[in-house]
Order: structure tokens, then sequence, then C-alpha cells
């Protein structure tokens, strides 16, 4: 077993199962995929550490718990048509794509979309398809979504993602009037206009820039 692959379980089984990670499928895709191969190469070392990472531009990798939590509360099937908001370094997106059957995710920096979709082609992730964009927006050329994960800070609940929800979709966003500070709030589609929303854990996530989040116009 190769160093990485060592950390990887050792994250697992220390890390996400006494954290209370218990999906099955959430822990097997977050013990699939090669973290270390998502970062920076100076931040390698730290690939397995509990703990955001900056991966340039102002953005980040979120924590390793985050990404399973955020999966295991999205309850993924193998059917579902998911929405990621925020590429960045494509590393949710790779997680995402081995539980659900199509992940379409959405980037706003060109050079970063680019470059997570040259890394998740060459690492064999052909189920995910990465889009230059406005994350607040969403992409309803490809709606309505069984799931959709936004994984930056909206100052709320983008309207245009909820409308591309399915019904008994469900959306998992940080949500807060303050930059550095939101809850994240899981909102789940029964009909037209009917939608209930439930307040999950206090997190820190940057923040999602666009039309319909912060600085938006």
């Amino acid at each position: 077993m190769s160093e990485f692959s060592m950390l990887r379980k050792m994250m697992v089984e220390q890390q996400l199962v006494r954290m209370g990670i218990y999906d099955k499928a959430v822990l097997a895709a977050m013990g699939e995929v090669p973290r270390e191969e998502f970062v920076p190469p100076d931040m390698r070392r730290h690939a397995y550490e509990d703990g955001p990472l900056p991966i340039g531009q102002g953005q980040t990798i979120s924590q390793p718990f985050m990404v399973a939590y955020m999966a295991q509360v999205l309850e993924f099937t193998r059917t579902d048509r998911v929405l990621e908001t925020g590429a960045g370094s494509g590393y949710a997106a790779a997680v995402v794509s081995r539980i659900a059957a199509k992940v379409h995710s959405i980037e706003r920096l060109e050079t970063l979309a680019v470059a997570a979709r040259v890394r998740l082609e060459g690492l064999g992730y052909l189920n995910i398809h990465v889009h230059v964009g406005d994350g607040s927006l969403g992409l309803p050329g490809q709606a309505p979504y069984d799931a959709i994960v936004v994984t930056a800070g909206a100052p709320w609940v983008p309207e245009a993602l909820k409308q591309q929800l399915a019904p008994g979709g469900r959306l998992v966003i940080p949500v807060g009037r303050h930059l550095d500070l939101q809850e994240l709030v899981r909102v789940r589609r029964f009909g037209a206009e009917d939608y209930a929303s439930e307040r999950l854990m206090g997190v820190r996530f940057v923040p999602l820039v666009g039309a319909d989040g912060w600085q938006g116009g």
C-alpha cells in the first residue's frame, strides 16, 4: 500500500467514521478518490489532514469531513443527476461521481474550471462535466437535478437553484448574511412551490459570487 493510500484509509477510519460519517457509499468514495491529486504540489503532504487547503485564486478545497458530510446529507442514489456549484479543484465532484450517475459542476473562474476539467479527465472521471459560469444561477439547460450541492457561502438560497430541483430533489447550501460564517441548510422540493428547509450545522465557506449571491448585480 502506498503512503497516500494508507493516509486515505486512515482518514476514513480515524477521521470520518469517528466524526459521524456512516453512509457506506460515501465512505467508499472518500476512500477511493486520491485527494493528493487535487491540491497544489506543495500541499500534497497535507492532503489528508482534516482541514481546507488553498488551491489558488482565493479558493480552497473543502476539508474531507465537510465533503463527506454534504454527500451524506444529500442522500445520493446511483441514478441521481447532480449539480455542483463551485467546482474548485474538482475533488468534491470526483467524490460525488463515485456515488451518483452524472455530475454537472459550475466554476466561475475559468482557469480553475479548465484545470479541474483536465485533471478529472486525466484521472478517468468521465461522468463529470465542468462548465464555466455563474453558479448562483445554476445550469438550467441541464435541469432538473435530483440533488444540488453548493460549495460556497450564499447570503440566501438562490431561487434559480430551487427551481432547478426535480420533485423529491435535495439542495445543500451554506447560507449566512456574513461573508465568513454560514449555516449549512438542506432544502427538499416536494412540488412546484412546495419546499421544506432545515438547518444542519455552522460552517465557513468562501463566498458564492454571482448575480444571486455576493457582489451580484
